[in-house]
């Protein structure tokens, strides 16, 4: 089958393109700072053997790790404003439910993190008078999150990916946008294509970043 490729439509309807690009962009450095964020709040309360910490936080975890991000977005938008007095836009349902299931990976992230680290740098801490916060801030998290950046940098790569779910609920990002210009012009072959094309070339750089501190953490031993 012969198919003529135009990319001429791509060119014309650029504008809406980098709209998209812009508002995706947003959506996920929002969910990504809110994620990592709260995250590490939640991360430790995991670690906790407060049990009025650890089993909220846990429920928390399983709920948003353990449930597709579609469904909680599509939630967010269309079943929360019926049963609370709040009306939420397409942008807050989708940031919701994007920044909710990354805060229970990021979580996961911090606790793995922080018990990866030998028991003894606990000892040690105690031994010299410190508290438990002072502990977990001076001592603990500042060696464990060296090991963690490679994790948070692939879950920012997951998360742009994910960004493309907030096209169901209608939000303007760039796969939405995409939508759109091929319904107008008919041409979802190079539309798809393009935006293909603009994740990788977003995306690959980071991919190549996370290989080489792997590296780098690898021959530091």
């Amino acid at each position: 089958m012969d198919y003529l490729w135009d990319f001429q439509s791509i060119l014309n309807n650029k504008q809406l393109l980098l709209i998209g690009l812009q508002n995706t962009l947003i959506l996920a450095v929002v969910c990504l700072v809110l994620g990592l964020a709260f995250g590490a709040i939640v991360g430790i309360a995991r670690y906790s053997r407060n049990p009025i910490l650890y089993w909220p936080s846990t429920a928390f975890v399983e709920v948003f790790r353990n449930t597709p991000v579609l469904v909680q977005i599509m939630w967010f938008f269309f079943a929360f404003p019926i049963i609370s007095p709040f009306e939420i836009n397409a942008f807050t349902a989708a940031a919701l439910g994007l920044t909710l299931n990354t805060i229970a990976f990021s979580a996961e992230i911090y606790r793995a993190g922080i018990q990866s680290i030998h028991k003894g740098q606990w000892e040690a801490g105690k031994a010299l008078g410190m508290s438990y916060t002072q502990q977990m801030s001076r001592v603990i998290l500042p060696q464990s999150i060296r090991r963690m950046i490679p994790a948070f940098m692939n879950r920012a790569i997951e998360l742009m990916k994910m960004t493309s779910l907030a096209s169901v609920i209608a939000y303007g990002e760039l796969m939405y946008q995409a939508k759109v210009v091929s319904t107008i012009e008919f041409n979802p072959i190079e539309m798809y294509t393009t935006v293909a094309l603009i994740f990788f070339a977003i995306i690959f750089p980071f991919t190549l970043l996370v290989q080489r501190y792997e590296d780098k953490q690898r021959e530091k031993g």
